[in-house]
């Protein structure tokens, strides 16, 4: 982390590297001297120089300072990192400073940098390979020879000892080149065969991802066709529950008035007959046999079962009676309601049309609305004043055509 974070500041602000021979302005800020010049040149037509990390403006051209104590800082920070970056494979003969190493000799057990790779030699012997570390593994463990041939029997890398007079010994071998374009050519095949099966995975998946969106969609039409069937039956239940309260209402304020009328009847009926029965009880306490015989008011009096008692009786239970059935119907009515509505959303929930399904007008109840193109059916309050037909349903209900 350290390291890193010195890097940081280490680095020119123009080229984002390392400074290289840096040097300094008056504001204080440090540039490589290569960038700096040219960041000055193309600022001489303008005659206006300026600094690139503050903008600090200069009326000439600012001279460059140079800053040793700087670039001591960055040769030693690069002379550090050198020998810690370079893990690879270095160059045997470079003993000043690792050198990354280009080829390996196999006969030498060397690695080499470019320069010493110009003065190697060229002769057959000298075999040169990519730079590796362990140039063991590149010879014969018997014979310490160049592995140059590969046995197809045994399946191994071998000498030309061991083709010769070693183990291998008439056995078919092939030179490693050979070899290995043989197995690069099946490898390739492999590849071939492994690529077409990755496409038919990848078709799969695309195909099960489409898939998962379709349902994914109609998941969400699902919701919403089922969110306005909900929210329908609420309105329909609210209009309903209204339409029920307003009719009892209804019905008991009008029962209320015929019983207020009633009453108010009985009571002036009840004081008539008490003022007869004061009266009547009044002559049957007097003595005088022609005063009662000749009392004007009792000449009409009548048995009071014949006055019509049971009439009054029997009117006001016939209109209790009527009151009650008015209350049975809206009962009954409202049941057969919220039967058509459930039987709406049941139908709206479960029964999903086919599109190419077309409905029949004939056999659809009156309170249906079919639509144009006879797909869509809507339940309506409104009578559709359909003529009446032995097909025609008489709830909710429609045959497909």
């Amino acid at each position: 982390m350290a390291s890193a974070n010195l890097k940081d500041e280490l680095d020119c602000s123009i080229c984002l590297d390392t400074y290289t021979d840096p040097v300094m302005l008056r504001c204080g800020h440090n540039f490589c001297q290569v960038c700096i010049d040219q960041f000055l040149d193309t600022q001489d037509q303008s005659g206006v120089y300026s600094c690139p990390e503050c903008r600090l403006q200069f009326l000439e051209r600012p001279v460059l300072m140079r800053d040793f104590a700087l670039h001591n800082i960055v040769r030693n920070y690069l002379h550090t990192v050198s020998g810690q970056e370079i893990t690879g494979i270095c160059c045997t003969y470079c003993v000043d400073s690792p050198v990354p190493a280009v080829k390996s000799c196999l006969l030498c057990e060397a690695s080499l940098c470019d320069k010493h790779l110009k003065v190697h030699s060229k002769s057959p012997e000298h075999v040169l390979c990519d730079p590796s570390a362990i140039l063991e593994k590149r010879k014969c463990s018997v014979h310490k020879k160049v592995l140059e041939y590969y046995c197809t029997e045994d399946a191994a890398n071998i000498c030309v000892s061991c083709s010769l007079a070693g183990e291998h010994r008439g056995h078919r071998v092939e030179k490693l080149d050979e070899a290995s374009e043989k197995k690069k050519e099946k490898l390739r095949n492999v590849l071939q065969k492994l690529t077409r099966k990755r496409e038919e995975t990848e078709e799969r998946v695309q195909r099960l991802e489409d898939c998962w969106i379709k349902s994914q969609e109609k998941a969400s039409r699902e919701a919403e066709r089922v969110t306005a069937l909900f929210t329908d039956l609420r309105r329909r239940l609210d209009d309903l529950e209204k339409k029920v309260l307003s009719e009892i209402s209804r019905q008991e304020e009008q029962r209320s008035l015929s019983l207020s009328d009633l009453i108010q009847k009985l009571e002036i009926k009840k004081a008539e007959l008490s003022m007869k029965m004061r009266h009547i009880e009044e002559l049957c306490n007097r003595t005088d046999p022609l005063t009662v015989l000749q009392d004007p008011d009792t000449g009409d009096l009548c048995d009071p079962e014949e006055e019509g008692g049971d009439e009054d009786t029997g009117g006001h239970d016939r209109q209790r009676h009527d009151v009650d059935d008015r209350d049975v119907a809206v009962i009954s009515d409202t049941l057969h309601t919220l039967y058509d509505i459930i039987s709406d959303i049941r139908s709206g929930i479960y029964v999903a049309a086919p599109t190419d399904i077309l409905l029949d007008v004939n056999t659809a109840a009156n309170n249906l609305h079919i639509s144009d193109d006879l797909k869509t059916a809507t339940w309506t309050q409104e009578s559709q004043n359909r003529p009446e037909t032995a097909e025609r349903f008489q709830y909710n209900q429609e045959r497909k055509a």
